[in-house]
């Protein structure tokens, strides 16, 4: 009797184990197997020092460059600090700053001086605004280009042998085909790799756009 209990037992215990495997095997093959998937990164232009300096030389001229570098790690600089850390008179530093105000790279607060009595203005730099500057800078440069582009497709240049100027056809009728410069014959000129370098230009610049 013992014996047969036992054997009973076993049998028991074997069921329960192949039952336990077939729910194991079909919770297996419900789970989806989930890919790996990559986190695509968006690629972004860094706002450097250079940059932030280029992009005031294009819009206000080289005399920016030295107000940018003063300013780019100061919090509301007074335009006297300013000006004296440039070692440039007050009038010209507040010229170059509302010129670089125009364009949205600097904001300022005034504030009334106790003392003295009269408003200073306290001035910071704004780099945030370099990205679509530079985008606005690429957008004017592509419209000169396609006008230069026009320009050379429908007007005949001519040009004297020592290369002195270039005019179009108009200015070289006025001048008699006389060079201003050295007097000899103006001659008109092959300007075929000039539209092929203003074309190709173009395609950059409207990638780099897109």
């Amino acid at each position: 009797m013992k014996q047969k209990q036992k054997t009973k037992k076993k049998q028991i215990k074997k069921k329960n184990m192949k039952q336990k495997k077939i729910k194991q095997k079909s919770k297996l093959k419900q789970k989806p197997i989930q890919k790996p998937t990559l986190k695509k990164e968006k690629k972004q232009s860094k706002i450097t020092s250079h940059l932030v300096e280029e992009v005031a030389t294009e819009l206000v001229g080289e005399e920016a460059v030295p107000i940018i570098k003063y300013i780019k790690n100061k919090k509301s600089t007074s335009e006297f600090k300013i000006a004296s850390g440039i070692r440039e008179e007050i009038h010209k530093t507040r010229n170059i700053l509302y010129r670089l105000f125009d364009h949205s790279l600097v904001s300022f607060i005034r504030k009334k001086d106790k003392k003295k009595g009269w408003y200073i203005c306290y001035w910071d730099l704004e780099p945030q605004r370099v990205k679509y500057l530079v985008g606005k800078i690429k957008k004017q440069k592509l419209e000169n280009l396609k006008d230069r582009l026009k320009k050379e497709q429908s007007s005949t240049f001519f040009m004297c042998k020592n290369a002195c100027t270039r005019v179009d056809f108009e200015k070289a009728i006025d001048m008699e085909f006389k060079c201003p410069e050295c007097g000899s014959l103006m001659n008109q000129i092959d300007n075929k790799r000039t539209i092929e370098f203003l074309n190709n230009q173009i395609l950059e610049l409207e990638k780099e756009i897109a």
